[in-house]
């Protein structure tokens, strides 16, 4: 009774501190974790086995052999032909082509590699092709075991349960036509989306800083006559003087000797600057030239969010400085240094040599940039890994060779080829995601042993009785959804799952469809920016609010939903 009443107690701190603090979701879970472990819920030995499960390595694999998956060169190749003057048939090719990628490539780098593309489109706004980008990568990654982490994770789950996974196309059935579903959805929805017509975004706008020397030439002239207010590709929005904001400036204001001079506009022609003596910008004061430019976003959790760019001492961090930055089309006042990070920024960095060697990137920046970073792929190459690829899939759909083999014989053929170094794989290690599934399989280990699971499920069987299956299993995925808006996806299938496989077993039927229901449901994050990482990038690339998401995302939530929970007892029979 007394290990019922602690474990019950852990995971409503867990569900609390998921969804009410702003702590990393491995430390929320990890604390929980160590909790049961050290009150004696869970053997030593069981924690050690939860750390190893099959299904787990075969997620850490995944994402360490989608490294070297994110350099074929396949999507770039078919981006320039997405979008053309139809908007609908834009939406449909980007969406379709979106979702196919997803489905076997980290979703996170198919939406970074096709941002590029869709805001340098001259036909229609970025605001009302962002969002379906996003939406179209979430719903791919539905249709195969490795689309999405939360497929994975619901896997190993599974797995330690019953002792075996899902199968690699298990989820095609329905992932294929909630795909379609939710496409078609988006056709409609597109029309709820903003235009962004009265303040178009320039896909290379950005907030540059340059400060006077006190030996500038600059000093003691007015701005017209130092020909400031002539530049082409820049313009000069503002002056930071001591603690004063000078804006708009006037052609007759004169410079003087520290002055920070903020222009907006096309980054790409910092050249432009050269010519004035004695202006310098932000990135050559710490030491960086602009040789190697990278653009990012910053991710949310993110161990510079909420810091300034001195406060975080971004220089020794990254090996990198910030040229310039970007927040959802809006221009950021004051001096650069000082200004807070917040998730999504958009920021132009000019690197240093060991800036693709740092270990912290993939935790703070997703690259939007595709002519950043990564080594060059020959067609010999991008053509020899893809029917490797497709040779691991289909051995593994076939059961002829186990997908864990595989991703191990894919991953040691492109260390031996060199598209991957072991340095990246070392930066990139999913530590956090292996810290919350072992977490979490911990937990659920703690759970049965107390029998929390067994007398939840027994006093509640004449009610379930009661619903029946198909309304139970409904629940089960409207919980999972409800849990992905509020919180990661991950976490809301790793907290789902006990509960939906206990309810199956009370109820005496498959607990395939309740599985696969809590699957779909933590993938379904439509409604907020929050709950998805994809969601998150194309937030401020597109100057979206949350209305914006609620609107346009509540009808492909409603069509996928509706999809779903008619097909999954068809293809899953109770």
């Amino acid at each position: 009774m007394i290990d019922q009443i602690l474990i019950s107690l852990l995971f409503f701190g867990l569900l609390a501190g998921l969804i009410f603090s702003s702590w990393a979701a491995s430390k929320i879970f990890v604390g929980a974790m160590l909790a049961a472990y050290f009150l004696g819920l869970v053997e030593t030995s069981q924690m050690l086995e939860k750390a190893t499960n099959t299904g787990l390595v075969t997620l850490i694999l995944l994402l360490l052999v989608s490294i070297g998956l994110e350099k074929l060169s396949w999507l770039n190749h078919l981006s320039g032909r997405l979008i053309s003057p139809s908007y609908t048939l834009s939406l449909l090719r980007l969406g379709g082509v979106t979702a196919l990628f997803s489905a076997f490539v980290n979703n996170t780098a198919v939406v970074a590699t096709l941002t590029t593309t869709v805001r340098a489109n001259r036909h229609h706004p970025a605001s009302r092709l962002l969002i379906p980008l996003s939406y179209a990568a979430i719903l791919g990654g539905t249709m195969t075991l490795i689309g999405t982490s939360t497929n994975l994770i619901v896997s190993s789950f599974l797995e330690d349960a019953t002792g075996s996974g899902l199968a690699f196309f298990d989820f095609l059935p329905v992932g294929a036509a909630a795909v379609l579903a939710g496409l078609l959805a988006l056709v409609f929805a597109a029309r709820l989306l903003p235009r962004s017509s009265s303040h178009p975004v320039q896909v290379a706008e950005y907030v540059i800083e340059a400060e006077v020397a006190a030996q500038s030439s600059l000093i003691g002239r007015t701005i017209a006559e130092n020909g400031l207010r002539e530049l082409d590709a820049l313009f000069l929005v503002e002056i930071v003087r001591a603690e004063h904001l000078i804006s708009p400036v006037a052609p007759t204001e004169f410079i003087e000797a520290g002055d920070k001079l903020i222009f907006s506009g096309d980054i790409t022609q910092l050249n432009v600057l050269d010519r004035f003596e004695g202006l310098h910008l932000f990135a050559v004061e710490e030491g960086l030239l602009r040789e190697n430019m990278v653009e990012v976003i910053v991710m949310p959790n993110a161990a510079i969010e909420g810091k300034t760019i001195k406060e975080s001492g971004f220089r020794s961090l990254f090996d990198a400085a910030v040229v310039g930055m970007r927040r959802g089309g809006k221009r950021l006042s004051g001096k650069l240094g000082n200004i807070s990070i917040a998730a999504g920024d958009i920021l132009m960095l000019a690197t240093g040599p060991d800036f693709n060697e740092r270990k912290n990137l993939d935790k703070n920046f997703v690259v939007v940039d595709e002519a950043v970073g990564g080594s060059k792929i020959t067609p010999l190459q991008n053509l020899f890994v893809t029917l490797l690829l497709a040779a691991v899939v289909l051995l593994s759909a076939l059961e002829v060779l186990p997908l864990i083999k595989g991703l191990t014989l894919l991953l040691v053929c492109m260390l031996g080829m060199r598209l991957v170094r072991g340095s990246e794989l070392r930066r990139r290690f999913p530590f956090e995601i292996w810290l919350i599934i072992t977490s979490a399989l911990t937990l659920s280990q703690a759970l049965t042993n107390s029998g929390l699971v067994t007398l939840l499920a027994a006093s509640l069987q004449s009610e379930l009785i009661a619903l029946g299956p198909w309304l139970a299993m409904a629940c089960m995925y409207a919980g999972a959804l409800l849990l992905t808006e509020v919180m990661t996806n991950n976490a809301a299938a790793a907290l789902s799952f006990p509960i939906a496989f206990g309810i199956a077993e009370s109820l005496g039927v498959s607990p395939m469809p309740f599985v696969m229901a809590v699957a779909y449901g933590a993938s379904a994050s439509f409604l907020t920016p929050y709950g998805y990482t994809t969601n998150l990038m194309v937030q401020n690339l597109g100057g979206y609010t949350l209305r914006d998401y609620c609107r346009s995302g509540l009808p492909v939530s409603l069509a996928y939903s509706a999809t779903v929970i008619w097909l999954l007892p068809r293809v899953f029979p109770f």
